[in-house]
């Protein structure tokens, strides 16, 4: 419920204020092949796109984020731990550097390009951290980090190289939905569901991790086979979202927490919750966005750091809080 009231506040306040009757006429109407009014056509082809776009992007992240807190056993993990996001920026910011002298670039489009980049940086990532015995949680995590450096300062260089466009550059991969269209919220819906489902399914998984990798795999659980599908698909999910609204932090590490706070570690109950709660925190970080000093918008990944930020601190010092409590019980 709060969802949908969500959904509709972002819906009706704009630049140009909708009623409910707009948005739903709009639905009705477009699903028809009726004419449209002029608000309602603001309806179908801006406003519901940008609040739809954002309620998936921000269910993405979370699942992404629930899904590697749950596998790395560490509330402090989130979806850009292994480098997907550095992978997926450089692919886009190359598509906008480039795409001026390789036509095929322009052609192909920043969200292919980002998406097959953090494809590459997963692939990379867990080559690099193999080993005979499987993918050691550790050195995946080390591996991920000095990969998403490299692709990091890879990213810095072209945008020093670019210096007259590294300004709308660097607005679009501080994360946007400006661009928002129905083509990018059928793509990324198409890679959200089904993760959502597989995830679920898993969830009794995700349940076992949390007794250690070892303790897992003595009740029976085929670990690595499981752990690499886990990875893989919240990877899938981190990178379609940076592909169509670039990179947004923060959301993967406080909503999966605030969830596990509300509903406890049970990720059957947890991963539809962070969910929802993903969804309805970035439709409202992206409607604070566009609105706080309008007609300027703000980029929402400065949103979600400002509010991120002390989360991230509290969450660090109440872990430093309990280590330390643990330690005198010991």
């Amino acid at each position: 419920m709060a969802l949908a009231a969500v959904l509709l506040l972002a819906g009706a306040v704009g630049s140009a204020d909708l009623e409910p009757r707009h948005l739903l006429g709009a639905l009705a109407k477009s699903a028809r092949g009726d004419e449209l009014t002029p608000l309602e056509t603001i309806a179908w082809r801006i406003r519901l796109p940008r609040v739809l776009l954002a309620g998936l992007t921000g269910a993405g992240l979370s699942l992404a984020g629930a899904v590697f807190q749950g596998v790395f056993r560490n509330p402090l993990a989130d979806p850009y731990l292994i480098g997907t996001a550095s992978g997926a920026g450089f692919g886009a910011v190359l598509v906008f550097t480039l795409a001026g002298s390789f036509p095929a670039l322009a052609a192909v489009g920043a969200p292919v390009v980002a998406f097959v980049f953090a494809l590459l940086t997963v692939l990379l990532v867990t080559l690099l951290a193999s080993d005979v015995g499987g993918v050691p949680t550790v050195r995946l995590i080390l591996a991920g980090v000095v990969v998403g450096a490299v692709f990091t300062a890879a990213t810095s260089f072209l945008l020093v190289a670019a210096r007259e466009q590294s300004a709308g550059i660097l607005s679009r991969l501080l994360g946007g939905f400006g661009f928002a269209s129905w083509r990018s919220v059928a793509v990324l819906a198409a890679f959200t569901l089904p993760a959502l489902l597989v995830a679920r399914a898993l969830a009794r998984a995700l349940d076992l991790f949390q007794l250690g990798e070892r303790g897992a795999a003595l009740l029976g659980l085929p670990v690595e086979g499981v752990k690499l599908l886990l990875l893989a698909v919240a990877t899938l999910v981190t990178a379609a979202a940076v592909s169509v609204a670039g990179i947004i932090g923060f959301v993967g590490l406080m909503v999966p927490h605030a969830a596990r706070l509300a509903t406890g570690p049970a990720h059957a109950r947890l991963l539809p919750l962070a969910v929802v709660w993903g969804a309805a925190f970035m439709v409202l970080a992206d409607l604070l966005a566009r609105t706080a000093i309008a007609p300027v918008e703000v980029p929402v990944g400065i949103v979600t750091a400002l509010t991120g930020g002390p989360f991230f601190l509290w969450l660090l010092r109440r872990s430093r809080r309990a280590g330390g409590a643990a330690g005198v019980e010991a």
